[in-house]
């Protein structure tokens, strides 16, 4: 539980990367095969700071999770 998972797919350019936390407990990470690199490292770097922030088990709204780690 609480691992890691990273997958790399084809997705609308405007979805660079989204977590989806599974039955098990664990964290999927989608990333855009569309990025370059160094995007969807930064997307990659994104989604494990909402991991950090414990955004999947906040109330808060999306727009103001997106807020909170685009202020870092």
């Amino acid at each position: 539980m609480d691992c890691i998972i990273i997958r790399i797919m084809d997705m609308p350019e405007a979805v660079r990367g989204v977590t989806v936390k599974d039955a098990e407990g664990d964290y999927n990470i989608y990333l855009n095969a569309r990025l370059a690199d160094e995007a969807r490292v930064r997307a990659y770097w994104h989604e494990i700071d909402h991991i950090r922030r414990g955004h999947f088990y906040s109330s808060l709204p999306v727009a103001l999770k997106e807020q909170e780690v685009k202020a870092q």
